[in-house]
């Protein structure tokens, strides 16, 4: 068994959708399944709950090596605690000298773009292993 891979999940999501748009271009059905494999077991990593209720989901269709797109929508409560509705987001993800570059797009309800911005910061910037069993998993620091 090899050394597994460690890199941040922006990185590892960005290098699968990258390597699944070749395999579309050359017709390559058994790696397509195989990196869009991948891509779902690393979608688990992004946010889900305290408002994200729905989750995220990677836009493939929007998404390339130099940017990423996430779709997710925000459960919005009342100064009482109910829930009062819904906004929806897409999410882009560039690289930066030092890092990654997080723009939020939709409604800012409640000023929610920049709680949503520092989570998905947080979420992309964690180190992920992926093991030679195309297994998944976060690196606790």
């Amino acid at each position: 068994m090899s050394t597994p891979h460690v890199k941040t999940l922006a990185v590892w999501l960005a290098e699968s959708i990258a390597a699944r748009a070749n395999c579309l271009q050359s017709n390559n059905a058994e790696w397509l399944d195989r990196h869009t494999a991948r891509i779902d077991a690393l979608a688990q990593f992004l946010p889900s709950g305290s408002g994200i209720d729905s989750g995220t989901s990677v836009d493939l269709d929007r998404s390339h090596a130099d940017r990423l797109v996430l779709v997710t929508s925000f459960h919005h409560m009342n100064s009482v605690g109910y829930y009062d509705g819904w906004t929806d987001h897409a999410v882009y993800v560039t690289p930066t000298f030092t890092g990654i570059s997080v723009d939020v797009r939709g409604r800012n309800r409640n000023e929610i773009k920049d709680y949503l911005v520092d989570v998905f910061q947080h979420a992309l910037s964690q180190s992920v292993e992926v093991l030679a069993d195309d297994s998944v998993r976060i690196i606790q620091s």
